[in-house]
């Protein structure tokens, strides 16, 4: 009975808030308690919350996804009306925080980890995108909107993992042009500007879903990608591989060898492998290859050009070394 009064009361807040548009959405962020700081504490479960946030959450935490910042974790409250995912065609939506809601749209969908969807209208904090009957239809972060199906797969994967096949993309005049390949990542077939034609047999129309078939895939799973370069058709065979930068992580390549930089280029993570090197977290990286860099974009860019080896000069409180990485 009392499975069936819960029951009862969810799908009549459901009806409440479709008829109640966004106005109910707001009231469910409030009641819910969402919105917390410069987080977001979703329920979505009857005993779990979905947890945008840059700091670490104090609960228990089920899953962690470092490349979006998400976190699942137990609800000790245990809110009885959650929030769901919609993932069927919505005809609109608005993004919502605990005191307005501004109708609008997706204009750019998101491609991977790095590239976030793009909204009609933003707000300076974290808030939802929902439908009209306050499902999820994504998270507004500061960087933009988590798509649907990346909370989604968050929610159902275990674990927190994404999968590459060692390139970066971009829809460029309507075709999916590779835009970075990972120096890195052994055999990799794949080269800068190569146009994606298909992908396991499905021809390739745009880098946000060509890119989330690459990103789910299993680790490890065989795939044929067919591409085309200077007018020629080629076909390869490739592996997925784990992924290690993207998102909010550094994104430069050198993540597969072990290396985390902040915005300065500044080491911020370092496996132990690198010890050996007489690298320390803190260490500035000034030039790849003999070009200098500021930024994570150029690395991404310069570091393609290794061959044998990349050599990178490092500062530590003003004195330059070369490190050289193979």
């Amino acid at each position: 009975m009392l499975r069936l009064f819960v029951l009862a009361n969810f799908l009549l807040l459901n009806i409440y808030a479709c008829q109640g548009g966004y106005f109910s959405c707001i009231e469910k962020i409030k009641d819910s308690h969402t919105i917390q700081n410069n987080s977001l504490y979703i329920p979505v479960q009857n005993n779990k919350l979905l947890v945008y946030s840059k700091d670490k959450p104090k609960a228990k935490i089920l899953k962690y996804d470092p490349f979006l910042s998400l976190y699942l974790i137990e609800d000790k409250k245990k809110f009885h009306y959650p929030f769901s995912i919609n993932m069927h065609l919505q005809l609109g939506s608005a993004i919502v925080n605990d005191r307005v809601s501004k109708e609008g749209k997706i204009l750019k969908n998101q491609i991977g980890l790095n590239s976030l969807a793009v909204y009609t209208t933003n707000f300076k904090n974290p808030a939802l995108v929902t439908s009209s009957c306050c499902s999820l239809e994504g998270i507004a972060t500061p960087r933009g909107v988590i798509a649907k199906e990346y909370i989604k797969r968050f929610l159902s994967s275990q674990p927190a993992t994404y999968a590459s096949i060692g390139i970066r993309v971009k829809n460029e005049k309507g075709f999916v042009i590779v835009s970075a390949s990972n120096p890195y990542l052994e055999n990799n077939p794949l080269q800068k500007d190569d146009c994606i034609v298909e992908f396991d047999g499905k021809k390739v129309q745009a880098a946000s879903v060509f890119m989330r078939s690459v990103l789910f895939s299993k680790v490890g799973s065989h795939h044929t990608i067919k591409i085309k370069r200077d007018k020629k058709l080629m076909t390869f065979k490739v592996v997925s591989s784990k992924r290690y930068g993207g998102g909010d992580i550094s994104d430069t390549f050198l993540e597969h060898k072990g290396i985390y930089f902040d915005d300065t280029l500044h080491i911020v993570g370092l496996s132990e492998h690198f010890l050996k090197y007489g690298l320390l977290v803190g260490d500035q990286l000034l030039q790849v290859n003999g070009v200098k860099v500021k930024n994570q974009e150029e690395l991404l860019i310069y570091i393609e050009n290794f061959k044998e080896f990349s050599s990178l000069l490092f500062s530590r409180r003003n004195f330059q070394f070369f490190v050289n990485i193979k």
